[in-house]
């Protein structure tokens, strides 16, 4: 953009409007440039201005000139057609074209080479991070889970080092079309918006030390310190965020969030919810009165809870540090008197309080909640708007790592079985899933072991073949040895040999930017359909205890496969007509014409 000094007739207008500046020599202006446009306002240091004419911005009700009104400006420049009224300061930023900021008591940046860390998943600092405005929920992960190589991580400080030195790497910067308004105090915060992407934060009382992505709402109260928000993020409603990654399509509100990564599309909208050093794989949903991570069983505050994705903690449900749990777990209500280790994945956890002992039924959401589970896998991808996503996200609830989960819980349920039998037991007991000396007792084990082969048979041909009437897929997906470790990379699935080789080469140089890293992400994104096919096909290679298929095995997994989905549409039904059939639900409308008006 092109900047010149203000005429001498310039500035006799701006001053005969009420403007002040230390030096008029250090605004610059950019043309065209109407001086009518300011007034009341006091610049100081070096203050840049965008192009300026007679016109409005609107913000809903809200309608605004064009131009700069009763505010402090210092060091910082201005985009071409923005609104800024009643700012009392704002110092250190660049703000975007077309922005409106409004009411805002302060809105300032640090100095040069002053940044914060963050300390997610981990109260006492092991797993600090350094944001950047361009970071993902990917690259916050994966420098706060691999510690253990000290290389990879001094060298993603020294490449985040480089990035905060440049414009686009560092907290002082408001993207374009971006509404600001009704605000306290905003400190060095970045916040990416576009036109097509539109940030809006209003009504917030703090924000301090973090990065706002994309197409995000900020609003109502809210405090939060050194944070990272990926795209379409809402923050709402007195929330309480710090030292949190929060992922992309996801909703915090009314609750205290502190010391988390959480991956996207994550709810948790409910009074009283309190999630603290935690890694939430996204996908997942917290009930009102939850308390995760209440208590630490240790002498220092370093204990963690890590989630699979589609975790589902219900009402006033309190569980301990540390505590792990599979994917898609639901977790009945209950206060969890000790450490949990929940190795089945789609599994109902409950705390049978009166009978002391944990119980644990696989395969729970498959076999009683079929509804549930295939609109959660849908309506991810369906509320997906973002545009840059930047951040890429397997969304299908049965995917490659889920079904490495599901493969070791049918050994798992194998053994225990037969430990059961040998013993004498009536009862099926699992070890090593709670803390102490009760017993863990695994409902239903045998029909979890058969929805489990339905579940694995499902994601196979829905991959390989979704009509279920395909040729016999090529033999040489077989060739290579199955894939058995994913890792979830802030929703991207990476074989675990891919992980270590991009961990290697970051340390060897090969990848020596950002930009570099978050290439290899995009080439591994598009090589994954293809790696997904291969597992798939190796998946059912597993469950023939072969290599390779033959045309009678492929035969009978396609049998297998449209009995399969005659029985996922026949539960979608069942699963929703019980609420359709509740006899309380329906006490509550005058008639049945009222309730169809109403739910239809």
């Amino acid at each position: 953009m092109n900047y010149r000094n203000l005429t001498p007739e310039e500035i006799s207008l701006l001053k005969q409007q009420g403007n002040r500046a230390e030096d008029w020599n250090q605004v610059l202006v950019s043309d065209p440039f109407d001086p009518c446009c300011i007034y009341a306002t006091f610049f100081g240091g070096h203050v840049y201005l965008g192009a300026l004419k007679e016109g409005t911005l609107q913000d809903g009700d809200l309608v605004l000139p064009e131009g700069i009104a009763n505010s402090m400006l210092r060091n910082c420049c201005i985009g071409d057609h923005c609104a800024v009224h009643n700012v009392k300061m704002l110092s250190g930023y660049g703000i975007g074209n077309r922005c409106l900021l409004f009411n805002i008591d302060e809105m300032t940046a640090n100095s040069e080479g002053d940044f914060v860390w963050m300390e997610p998943m981990n109260e006492n600092g092991g797993r600090r991070i350094l944001p950047f405005n361009g970071m993902t929920i990917g690259d916050a992960y994966m420098w706060a889970r691999f510690r253990g190589q000290s290389k990879f991580v001094e060298r993603l400080e020294t490449l985040t080092r480089q990035e905060l030195k440049t414009p686009e790497g560092g907290y002082t910067h408001v993207g374009d079309c971006c509404v600001i308004k009704n605000s306290k105090c905003l400190h060095n915060v970045a916040v990416n918006s576009s036109a097509d992407d539109r940030s809006r934060i209003e009504e917030c009382i703090m924000l301090s030390d973090g990065v706002v992505g994309y197409g995000c709402k900020l609003e109502y109260g809210i405090i939060a310190q050194r944070f990272l928000l990926g795209e379409h993020v809402h923050l709402e409603y007195g929330l309480r965020l710090n030292d949190s990654v929060v992922g992309d399509n996801s909703t915090l509100a009314r609750c205290e969030v502190g010391c988390s990564i959480i991956f996207p599309a994550h709810e948790q909208h409910h009074n009283n919810s309190f999630l603290i050093a935690a890694l939430v794989m996204g996908q997942s949903n917290v009930a009102a009165g939850g308390t995760l991570g209440s208590n630490h069983n240790s002498r220092t505050a370093d204990n963690e809870i890590s989630a699979g994705r589609g975790f589902w903690p219900g009402l006033c449900v309190s569980l301990k540090h540390s505590s792990r749990f599979a994917s898609y777990c639901l977790l009945s209500k209950a206060d969890y008197p000790s450490e949990l280790n929940i190795t089945l994945p789609f599994a109902l956890v409950n705390n049978n309080a009166a009978k002391n002992r944990l119980e644990v039924m696989p395969a729970y959401w498959w076999m009683y909640n079929m509804y549930a589970m295939d609109r959660n896998s849908r309506k991810f991808a369906a509320r997906d708007k973002r545009h840059y996503k930047a951040q890429h996200v397997e969304f299908d609830n049965l995917a490659p790592d889920t079904a490495e989960e599901i493969i070791i819980a049918r050994d798992l349920l194998h053994l225990w079985t037969e430990e059961s039998y040998r013993e004498g037991r009536t009862e099926i007991e699992a070890h090593g899933m709670e803390k102490g000396k009760r017993k863990t007792v695994i409902l239903k084990a045998g029909e979890g072991y058969k929805a489990y082969y339905d579940m694995l048979v499902f994601y196979a041909m829905k991959t390989l073949d979704p009509d279920g009437n395909g040729p016999l897929p090529d033999s040489c997906l077989g060739d290579s040895q199955r894939v058995t470790r994913w890792v979830n990379i802030g929703g991207q699935l990476i074989a675990e040999q891919d992980m270590q080789q991009l961990i290697a080469d970051i340390e060897n140089g090969t990848l020596d930017s950002w930009k570099a890293i978050h290439n290899r992400f995009d080439s591994l994104w598009e090589a994954y359909p293809e790696a997904k096919r291969r597992h798939a096909y190796q998946v059912l290679c597993h469950l023939s205890q072969k290599q390779h298929l033959d045309k009678e095995e492929w035969n009978r997994y396609q049998a297998d496969y449209q009995r399969i989905k005659q029985f996922i549409a026949d539960q979608k039904v069942l699963t929703r007509k019980k609420d359709d059939t509740n006899e309380f639900r329906h006490a509550t409308y005058w008639n049945d014409a009222e309730m169809h008006a109403v739910l239809d």
